[in-house]
């Protein structure tokens, strides 16, 4: 415990102060070798510039599988709706979607998809 003093003209009282003792994670959780040297890359990105994007993709490269954003297929199509020229990036798993009818061509990035979603991805 760390002690916050008060002091007072006629006493004095040491209360102690609760201190966390979580660590935050510095490393990447996977055994892969791509993903490390993703980590290593962002760590330097994140520390050398001022964008808070590098800082974001740092975190999440760094967090476990469970915690790490799953997409779906569905809200993917959503979100690149009319910007087909453009790269959709996710730090994390896309999902398949069986309510997703019709999947348009997409260029996506992501750290890994399930079957389901790379076949109807790859298909066009």
């Amino acid at each position: 415990f760390i002690y916050f003093v008060l002091f007072q003209s006629w006493m004095v009282i040491a209360l102690p102060v609760a201190v966390s003792k979580q660590k935050k994670r510095t490393y990447a959780p996977s055994r892969n070798p791509y993903q490390s040297l993703l980590v290593k890359l962002y760590r330097f990105l994140a520390r050398r510039t001022n964008s808070e994007l590098n800082k974001v993709v740092l975190k999440r490269l760094c967090q476990s599988k469970i915690n790490r954003a799953r997409l779906s297929l569905r809200k993917l199509i959503a979100f690149t709706q009319g910007k087909t020229d453009k790269i959709g990036v996710l730090v994390g798993t896309i999902t398949d979607d069986v309510r997703a009818l019709e999947v348009a061509a997409l260029k996506v990035c992501a750290l890994r998809f399930t079957e389901g979603a790379r076949a109807r991805i790859e298909k066009h």
